[in-house]
């Protein structure tokens, strides 16, 4: 249906797996056959109804999964600023660790053909005085991993039905990435993007010390791993956006003791990696409450945005729905062209050199620094009691190095 709407160019999907045993491919091929009893002609629907049907139905299937829905769901909107801030370009490699039902690469395609069709004039062809049909694009190359097996199997038909190029594989991320050259090392990309499960918790020392592709899992929350591990996926011009918990970007600021993930976010800071940091809306995600940030990551910064990082706090950007809250589509283009422009406005975007950032302890959420409010603006109880669980961690630690040191000194009990 897509090609005989205009796009002229032939698709496929590579496919390197059988399905999982015991997996029934009629709760796939059911959705197929459901749809097919409908009217589908050009001159009924849009082109890519069949596309947004099966978007439609992840939703509402999210809707009623509740805390699992962020296992395999971002909401729509996120995705959208994402891509359109990462700018694919056509023939990209575009890369997800954790892919989920594969949305986040699916809104990446799409963000590169809307901007190819608005970049093209349209003429007048000769003759008929119809309309000349655009030049044809090499589509995006899709690649994609994802640990569990239904969800898998949700990422391949979502490629399926949007009659997109995409591979996705099956296992572990952290423990073994499919994706990978020659050498052994992860395999890199033209973008990377990824909502990865927030705050992870069953990663230990022992797996940082022996993670053969140096990357940064803390004992408390692999939220930096992940950053890590996206940004070891980029090539030497790769762009990355991530979505993370709020205290991922604050977690251990202001504390004088040791903290894992403030050395790795001092880091990204330190090798100007960060190009910006976006504050989401609370009440967006199926899986928790949170309101959530976006980290871009740029590994060729512009000569003009090097030594800065710019912030925007969106999170009075929202409309209330049921059973979410959601972006509007202008808060989508308000958010999206500010975080590409790099648009400073008051109460809602700043630019932040990085002597800013080292005076605030490496703190990069973008509600530290822009105050949306009239009136004294009071901090989210999320991001409190994130903050308020990684101090409780330190002080154990500290409690139980200092026992150590007591009893060798002979003053055990």
């Amino acid at each position: 249906m897509r090609h005989a709407a205009g796009h002229h160019r032939p698709r496929r999907l590579q496919r390197h797996h059988a399905w999982p045993a015991g997996y029934r491919r009629d709760r796939l091929s059911n959705l197929i056959e459901a749809i097919s009893t409908k009217r589908l002609g050009l001159k009924d629907v849009e082109a890519d109804i069949i596309g947004k049907s099966y978007e439609y139905l992840i939703r509402k299937f999210a809707e009623g999964g509740g805390q699992s829905a962020g296992e395999f769901y971002t909401p729509p909107e996120v995705g959208t600023i994402m891509s359109r801030v990462l700018a694919p370009e056509p023939g990209m490699e575009i890369h997800d660790p954790c892919c989920g039902s594969g949305g986040l690469l699916v809104k990446c395609e799409i963000a590169m053909e809307q901007k190819r069709r608005a970049d093209i004039p349209v003429r007048q062809s000769e003759g008929n005085g119809g309309l000349e049909n655009p030049p044809s694009f090499a589509p995006l190359k899709l690649f994609g991993q994802e640990y569990t097996a239904d969800t898998w199997a949700m990422a391949n038909m979502n490629m399926i039905i949007h009659d997109m190029e995409g591979q996705i594989e099956i296992g572990d991320t952290f423990k073994n990435p499919k994706f990978r050259n020659r050498q052994g090392r992860l395999r890199t990309f033209d973008r990377v993007v990824a909502n990865p499960m927030w705050n992870q918790a069953w990663f230990t020392e022992a797996d940082d010390d022996n993670d053969e592709l140096d990357r940064f899992p803390g004992k408390s929350s692999a939220d930096w791993g992940w950053v890590q591990h996206m940004h070891a996926s980029l090539n030497d011009t790769g762009r990355a956006a991530v979505v993370l918990d709020t205290g991922a970007a604050s977690r251990g600021s202001g504390n004088a003791g040791y903290n894992k993930e403030k050395t790795v976010r001092r880091w990204f800071v330190d090798h100007d990696l960060i190009e910006s940091v976006l504050y989401l809306p609370e009440n967006l995600f199926y899986n928790t409450t949170a309101p959530g940030i976006v980290i871009f990551l740029n590994r060729a910064k512009p000569k003009d945005r090097k030594g800065k990082v710019f912030l925007v706090n969106a999170s009075q950007v929202f409309e209330k729905g049921d059973p979410k809250n959601f972006i509007p589509d202008d808060g989508i283009r308000r958010i999206a062209d500010t975080l590409i422009g790099w648009k400073e406005e008051e109460k809602f975007s700043r630019i932040v050199d990085h002597q800013e950032l080292a005076k605030n302890d490496y703190n990069i959420s973008p509600s530290r620094y822009i105050h949306t409010g009239d009136a004294e603006t009071y901090r989210p109880i999320a991001e409190i009691m994130a903050e308020l669980k990684a101090i409780e961690l330190e002080a154990r630690q500290t409690d139980e190095a200092l026992r150590n040191i007591l009893e060798q000194l002979g003053f055990g009990a």
